[in-house]
């Protein structure tokens, strides 16, 4: 009898036909590669991953934070007998001690000679005549679901032994994208959100030196070691964009500071994304969220991009935006008190509706193509 780990995958990779395999074969090498370090073994049981490893806990802890992993369940293993099966059901439902449950076999394995309704009701009833105190099934909304796998061995869990992943799917598996990093909630919310669809993530940070602190850039790669956790590594980069914003400041009208730092801010970004062989940009905005955020002003900031740019939050509410925070783990970082360069410039009366012809001959006083490669070429590189 072994106490093992069973890994239930994402329901989309199973519609992917032909390419199934292909996102299997991400998957199990993503959880290989997350369990690192751990003395472990992948046992393959008719399509059905098991993981046996000396700390389950460890194991299920890193393993839920694989994308593409919907479900971990801590299972038991047995011979596959029908008395030894119910003898462990039995077990299962005194240690949950429930009001009601139901049994849900799954018989993969054929050879096994009862299906799995006679298999269900044969514990089911094992389970009644024996257990000690006042219980009943109930089809409908059981307190506990006793789940039996049958396939070369037996595999017996309830619905407490089940923990909801992270799901999506495997990361690396859809290219991969340059996601701009604040200090702030919306960015790092995105950027998972971004990994969570196969995306490989860089991130690229503009600290403003001496204007923003120290403290702010600490942040931001507490930030990026957070989602590095869901993640096989992230490459943050950090752009000293001091010298593009006084050079926007004492150029440009003020209120146009906000949305031309933006532009200077996609440019860099797809700068870098090219240097590195990324194939996409991602942001935290979110349609009329602040000034720079209209719909006027990302068409001006998107005219800068010369690769898709991705903002999968640009429809959620702010609430929204938190509970996800909350979720990963990021919330309580981004909340600190650190401004980074978007919040230490802002103009009192920013422009909200800007139009794309007169931006680009606001910005056209500046030597634009020397400020950008002076950023990249000065980019501080971290990994996680």
């Amino acid at each position: 009898m072994n106490q093992l780990i069973l890994v239930k995958y994402a329901a989309e990779i199973f519609l992917k036909g032909l390419n199934r395999g292909k996102f299997e074969r991400k998957l199990l090498n993503n959880i290989k590669q997350k369990l690192e370090g751990l003395d472990y073994e992948i046992i393959n049981d008719q399509n059905r991953w098991f993981i046996k490893a000396n700390n389950i806990d460890e194991a299920v802890e890193r393993v839920r934070k694989v994308f593409g992993v919907a479900e971990v369940c801590t299972v038991t293993q047995v011979e596959r007998d029908l008395n030894i099966i119910k003898e462990q059901a039995l077990k299962k439902i005194n240690e949950v001690k429930p009001k009601t449950f139901k049994v849900e076999t799954n018989r993969a394995n054929k050879k096994f000679t009862m299906n799995s309704l006679e298999v269900s009701r044969d514990v089911g009833g094992y389970i009644l005549h024996h257990y000690e105190g006042d219980l009943d099934v109930q089809v409908k909304n059981p307190e506990c679901v006793l789940n039996i796998e049958i396939r070369e061995h037996a595999y017996i869990f309830t619905s407490a032994d089940k923990i909801k992943a992270v799901g999506g799917l495997p990361y690396g598996i859809n290219g991969s994208t340059m996601l701009m990093l604040s200090g702030g909630i919306d960015s790092p919310v995105a950027g998972y959100l971004m990994a969570k669809r196969g995306v490989e993530l860089n991130c690229v940070y503009y600290h403003s030196h001496p204007y923003t602190s120290e403290r702010a850039k600490d942040k931001v790669k507490d930030l990026a070691k957070i989602l590095a956790q869901y993640t096989e590594r992230v490459n943050l980069y950090i752009v000293p964009f001091t010298e593009i914003q006084m050079a926007i400041i004492e150029g440009c009208r003020e209120d146009e500071l906000t949305i031309l730092m933006r532009r200077f801010m996609m440019r860099c970004a797809c700068a870098l994304a090219e240097k590195n062989g990324v194939q996409s940009i991602s942001s935290g905005e979110s349609i009329g969220q602040v000034a720079s955020q209209t719909m006027e002003g990302l068409i001006v900031s998107t005219d800068c991009a010369d690769r898709p740019v991705f903002r999968p939050l640009i429809t959620m509410d702010k609430g929204d935006i938190m509970d996800i925070a909350r979720e990963i783990g990021t919330y309580e970082t981004s909340i600190l008190p650190y401004e980074d360069c978007c919040t230490i410039f802002v103009p009192k009366h920013p422009k909200t509706k800007p139009q794309l012809e007169a931006m680009r001959k606001s910005e056209s006083v500046l030597d634009v193509e020397a400020l950008v490669n002076k950023a990249i070429e000065e980019t501080e590189l971290v990994v996680f």
